[in-house]
């Protein structure tokens, strides 16, 4: 995986040594946050060797590189799911590129549902915990 990332450097010299220190992984639904980016830098995922390519309807596959609220910052604008059939490595790539870019906040989104009927459609909320499927219940 490390050797993968080693290709970090081409995406620098595409997007002239940009270093961004916030990534924002966008779900469904905030994808439009990307007009409130100044944007510097786009790379189409296919461009990106290694990197997966989203198959769900809506989600663009782009990393945009550019300036959102005084901060340097790149976004995925579309991601890809364990569910699409790839493994979790490959669905973990893209944080660890951000991180050998210079990411040090990490913000991520997706449409979740929740069960207070108090809750209206498309609130923001900070999640702080989540059942992991993943784990063998024993």
């Amino acid at each position: 995986m490390l050797e993968q990332i080693e290709f970090t450097k081409s995406i620098r010299e595409k997007t002239n040594n940009f270093v961004p220190e916030v990534g924002i992984i966008l779900g469904t639904g905030l994808g439009g946050l990307v007009k409130e980016i100044t944007v510097e830098h786009v790379l189409p995922y296919e461009s990106i060797p290694n990197f997966p390519v989203s198959t769900v309807e809506g989600h663009s596959g782009k990393l945009i590189f550019g300036v959102l609220g005084g901060k340097n910052v790149v976004a995925m604008q579309g991601r890809f799911h364990f569910y699409e059939g790839y493994n979790m490595q490959q669905v973990t790539f893209p944080v660890r590129v951000m991180k050998a870019l210079g990411v040090k906040t990490l913000c991520v989104s997706n449409a979740a549902g929740g069960m207070n009927p108090a809750f209206e459609v498309g609130e923001i909320m900070i999640i702080t915990d989540h059942i992991n499927l993943f784990q063998p219940i024993l």
